[in-house]
């Protein structure tokens, strides 16, 4: 398949630009093998069975986005952190007005750091302090380029799942914005459990792809871990019959990574890369819990490739001639896995 197999028009008024009143009160649609329901999100629990299991991603978005200057010039600067190296190291996207050279020095308000390389499109930045905390105290909520606002205090708090963990993420896994507090309980007062693996979101999540052909592209690396718990969870899960579901694609893409040919998802740590296109065999997630996506994007392909390239189509033609809201602060679909993408 090609680039242009997952492009879609969609109303501008359809991008949700901000979140909803409530958490667990956007709308649903679950996508069956045999057609498509309208629900609520709160309606959840109701579909879940008892051993079934939810994956959730439980990183934290940092405040990467850092507004400064150069300091021998004064030139306007915009960091982007892409992700955290070390205590004081990151790889981050600079925007300014003339181009940044290694060794140049940026000032973010009572902080300075030292470009000292680049490594493709980023560059390397050396920080006079521990950067998570540098970023906790000058950056700001860093929102997807087509929500056309700047980030405000609700943001903050809505632009993070209620369960994350470890900071490090740029981007929210946002198949989790939907769950408070008491849809968690609900959840598992149906029977089903829940587990957490991490993986750090990067600025990559909203590059194009640009290569019509898609065996030319090359996904970014993003680091994750399972717990041993986990590991356990899904192994339980599997022997009691019950269904891996994963909350988002970045748990799909991490269990998947790790995931052996028989199924099973042993404890990792690691960088991934994985690019899921129609095709691919999924070995350890049965069904999916995602937000709508961007046309021609990976997680069009991913989602085309785990509940079938019609079906999807079918899904999402109905999602905009109901009105449903897209991306990050928008609605949410439940996806069942099919077993050949492309025949079906």
């Amino acid at each position: 398949m090609r680039l242009s197999d997952f492009d879609f028009e969609l109303p501008t008024e359809l991008i949700a630009q901000a979140p909803g009143a409530e958490r667990s009160g956007s709308r649903l649609l679950q996508v069956r093998r045999d057609g498509l329901a309208d629900l609520r999100f709160g309606d959840l629990p109701g579909l879940l069975r008892p051993a079934d299991l939810l994956v959730m991603n439980d990183t934290r978005v940092i405040k990467a986005r850092l507004l400064g200057h150069k300091v021998s010039t004064g030139g306007q600067v915009e960091a982007l952190i892409e992700r955290v190296t070390g205590e004081r190291q990151a790889l981050a996207l600079l925007r300014s007005s003339k181009a940044t050279r290694p060794g140049a020095r940026l000032r973010f308000a009572e902080a300075e750091a030292t470009v000292s390389g680049r490594q493709g499109d980023f560059f390397m930045l050396e920080f006079d302090g521990p950067v998570l905390d540098i970023l906790e105290r000058e950056g700001r909520t860093p929102l997807p380029p087509y929500i056309e606002r700047q980030a405000d205090a609700l943001d903050e708090a809505r632009y993070q799942t209620v369960y994350a963990r470890a900071p490090g993420a740029v981007a929210a896994p946002t198949a989790g914005l939907h769950f408070d507090a008491p849809l968690i309980e609900a959840v598992r007062a149906a029977g089903a459990r829940i587990a957490f693996v991490t993986l750090h979101v990067g600025v990559g999540t909203f590059q194009p792809v640009r290569f019509e052909d898609l065996d030319r592209h090359r996904m970014h690396e993003e680091r994750y871990e399972i717990p041993e718990a986990t590991a356990m969870a899904v192994a339980r899960a599997r022997r009691e019959g019950g269904r891996v579901i994963a909350v988002g694609t970045t748990s799909l893409r991490t269990l998947e990574t790790a995931a052996r040919d028989d199924g099973t998802v042993p404890a990792a740590t690691g960088d991934t890369n994985l690019f899921v296109t129609p095709g691919y065999r999924f070995r350890a997630v049965d069904a999916l819990i995602t937000n709508f996506h961007l046309p021609r994007s990976t997680l069009m392909m991913l989602v085309s490739a785990f509940a079938g390239v019609q079906r999807i189509r079918q899904a999402y033609a109905h999602a905009i001639a109901r009105r449903y809201r897209f991306f990050s602060y928008g609605d949410a679909m439940l996806l069942e896995r099919c077993e050949n993408a492309l025949a079906e």
